[in-house]
């Protein structure tokens, strides 16, 4: 039975939307597969690991009402390696879904559309508001990167939303590093926050691919829900207590300069080359109009880079891990970067001159 024909593109773009998710070895079977189903000849795709779902829509067809399972991977695999202009017919029998395009053939297991697992949605959306897709997509570049990989705290696995009057917060931290991005939006909004997962960010991060169209998000009781560009995104949100971010931003740091942004990254990336593989440890020594950058490993090999500074302040050599310094120096783009120091001991402040709404707070290390 023929059920879908299409141009290659028309398939393998919801396909990508959704695929992202699916993990290759999961202890449910069906959940390495997609739904691919279609009503009054509207398709649509969806995807679940049962802690996100992500649901589109795919191309017209003629074929009548169907709904299969079939694996997410490797039809996305054979879509990618087709010609762009290939044109590709689905057909299903027996429980089998043959792909054909041009001379090429491909039979793939299905599993019934009965089975598969969807998430339940809640009806009751408690706060709603839009914004634009650049706007959202350029704070989540200024703060992911400080999200925890699998820390035994799992509320910092994520990553705080808050909104309150017409402010929406995106807040990170890994307990060594925290960065901070706000915006204004075009709603007034009781306080509330949630934490969304690592791979709900991830996610996010690839749909938002239509800068000046809006990103529609609703907080329900215990998810969250991303609508844009014909997709749906729903996440479970993380149950912790995220902690209270303004007790780490330091406020009375006295010794402050400006420096080139790309300036500073690329005297880093230089040094970091020679930095201990294990701990990544860098110096930064800073002295009247000097901002000294050292660099050494297990094989007395060294780095030093001076770049100067308008500095007229008191000396001072403190340690970080060279990584979170590239990293905030690589996800905000601007001129210039103005760092805020105390002593040895005490976090460094990060920021962007005349812009308020970004902060990056970096902990010293002992090296």
């Amino acid at each position: 039975m023929l059920i879908l024909q299409t141009d290659r593109d028309s398939l393998l773009k919801p396909l990508q939307a959704v695929t992202g998710i699916v993990e290759r070895k999961h202890t449910l079977p069906i959940l390495s597969n997609v739904l691919i189903r279609s009503r009054d000849g509207e398709t649509d795709v969806l995807a679940t690991d049962l802690e996100i779902q992500i649901h589109t829509g795919g191309p017209q067809t003629e074929s009548g009402d169907f709904a299969i399972t079939t694996n997410a991977k490797k039809l996305q695999d054979i879509l990618r390696a087709l010609p762009e202009s290939a044109i590709v017919a689905l057909d299903w029998a027996d429980s089998r879904l043959t792909l054909k395009a041009g001379k090429s053939r491909f039979n793939l297991q299905t599993l019934p559309a009965e089975d598969f697992p969807t998430m339940n949605v809640e009806d009751e959306t408690e706060i709603q508001f839009s914004l634009k897709q650049e706007d959202l997509k350029t704070m989540l570049g200024q703060v992911q990167y400080s999200m925890a990989v699998q820390d035994i705290r799992y509320y910092l696995n994520g990553l705080l939303l808050q909104v309150e009057g017409r402010q929406l917060r995106l807040v990170a931290t890994d307990g060594h590093r925290l960065a901070y991005a706000s915006c204004e939006i075009e709603a007034e909004l009781p306080k509330a926050e949630v934490i969304l997962p690592r791979k709900t960010v991830l996610e996010l991060v690839k749909l938002l691919n239509r800068p000046n169209e809006d990103i529609n998000i609703e907080l329900l009781r215990n998810q969250v829900r991303f609508t844009c560009n014909g997709t749906v995104i729903v996440s479970k949100v993380i149950d912790g207590k995220f902690p209270d971010y303004n007790r780490v931003i330091p406020l009375d740091n006295d010794k402050i300069f400006l420096i080139g942004r790309s300036e500073l990254l690329g005297a880093l990336e230089r040094s970091a080359i020679l930095a201990n593989e294990k701990f990544r440890g860098v110096r930064l020594q800073l002295l009247p109009g000097v901002l000294r950058i050292l660099c050494s490993n297990n094989e007395q090999e060294e780095a030093q880079e001076d770049l100067e500074i308008a500095y007229q302040g008191g000396e001072l050599e403190v340690g970080f891990n060279i990584n979170y310094l590239m990293d905030v120096l690589r996800s905000v783009h601007s001129d210039d970067m103005q760092l805020a120091f105390g002593d040895a001991n005490r976090s460094t402040l990060f920021t962007v001159p005349n812009q308020p709404n970004f902060k990056y707070i970096v902990m010293p290390m002992r090296i």
